[in-house]
């Protein structure tokens, strides 16, 4: 995974200095859950994320969260159109 993880380094290369990073979650990207101390600890190299690193997901890059809570709008419109029929 490490050659198409998603880091700093990489997003700095598009030369955009307003490119925007998504992610539809979950996303292992530090060792804050228990699978992530698992995946530190068997691949060190990976120990500030899988496919995207920590630094990434939360700089100001980063839309991950705010495409979260829109796909849960969205979902929630689904099931209020279908739960209502």
């Amino acid at each position: 995974m490490l050659p198409y993880q998603v880091n700093m380094d990489v997003l700095k290369a598009t030369g955009n200095p307003h490119v925007k990073f998504m992610h539809c979650l979950p996303a292992f990207h530090g060792e804050d859950t228990t699978i992530g101390k698992e995946l530190a600890q068997t691949y060190p190299a990976l120990a500030n994320g899988v496919e995207v690193t920590d630094e990434v997901i939360e700089s100001t890059h980063s839309i991950v969260f705010d495409e979260a809570e829109n796909r849960m709008h969205t979902i929630k419109a689904v099931m209020v159109a279908t739960l209502g029929q």
